[in-house]
């Protein structure tokens, strides 16, 4: 019989895995945190990104000024990652490093990031990213692996990456698209979506990083900064649901706030590890 775990040792590194954007583990999407006591080397946070071989690794350390947030993927830093920042304040509330009421204030790459608790969940207020609309670059159908006789209702741009809109959640849900040809693109991050029919979902989507080292994000915050005010301006709401339809699954609220977007979900602890190196 194994014996009981021993406790952490209080100068060790500790890491978490959590699974955000669902009340269920092994659902959603699993971001690591790392909590920080010093500074450590960028190669250092990429190499552990890349042994977690997540989506993404946030890495939070206390400062004067506050916690300092980052995000690192297996390959690159992210300017800015909704589940890890959400799976961030989740551990700081589950662990009473911040009480219930307070609000946890994150300084990052995009600016100041906050993360309040709202019946139950977890709020982040993030910038909107409204997308604007280009031109289709030639092979995207094909990179997609949209047959024949599939059209895009509409191709565009915002800060984190293209968006494209497909005729329906059938369509976004039997998307195989090819990583190698999106890369031949020029495509680094790709949201494709369709109108949800509101009962209870207003949007679907799936979310692919080939220039990031994520073949298909299972549930992407930050894609939602873009969602949100595509599909606010096209349905006349600025309350909507989302459901990302990666093979994990995962849903979150989604309110525009002028230009802000608040972004609703839950997120459940997995594993607590002690991390050596």
């Amino acid at each position: 019989m194994l014996n009981h775990p021993r406790a952490l040792n209080p100068h060790s590194i500790e890491l978490y895995q959590v699974d955000a954007f669902t009340r269920r583990p092994f659902q959603g999407n699993p971001a690591g945190v790392c909590l920080l006591s010093a500074p450590r080397e960028d190669a250092w946070m990429q190499a552990l990104a890349a042994e977690m071989n997540l989506s993404e690794t946030a890495f939070l350390r206390m400062e004067p000024e506050g916690y300092r947030l980052r995000w690192f993927t297996p390959t690159v830093e992210m300017p800015l990652c909704g589940h890890a920042t959400l799976a961030t304040a989740h551990v700081l509330f589950e662990t009473g490093a911040l009480k219930a009421g307070q609000v946890a204030r994150f300084n990052t790459l995009s600016g100041v990031l906050t993360v309040t608790q709202h019946e139950g969940r977890l709020v982040m207020d993030f910038p909107a990213d409204p997308p604007r609309p280009v031109a289709a670059p030639a092979g995207l159908m094909q990179a997609l692996g949209l047959p024949s006789g599939q059209t895009l209702r509409w191709v565009g741009q915002g800060r984190m990456g293209w968006l494209v809109e497909l005729e329906s959640p059938e369509q976004v849900r039997a998307l195989r698209p090819d990583s190698a040809q999106l890369r031949a693109l020029g495509i680094s991050i790709l949201t494709a979506t369709a109108q949800g029919d509101g009962n209870p979902y207003h949007m679907v989507s799936r979310v692919f990083g080939p220039g990031v080292g994520i073949e298909e994000d299972p549930v992407t915050g930050g894609a939602h900064c873009i969602l949100g005010p595509f599909w606010a301006e096209r349905q006349g709401r600025t309350q909507l649901n989302a459901f990302q339809a990666s093979a994990r699954g995962g849903e979150m609220g989604v309110r525009l706030n002028g230009d802000r977007v608040l972004l609703s979900g839950d997120a459940v602890t997995v594993m607590r590890i002690e991390l050596l190196a």
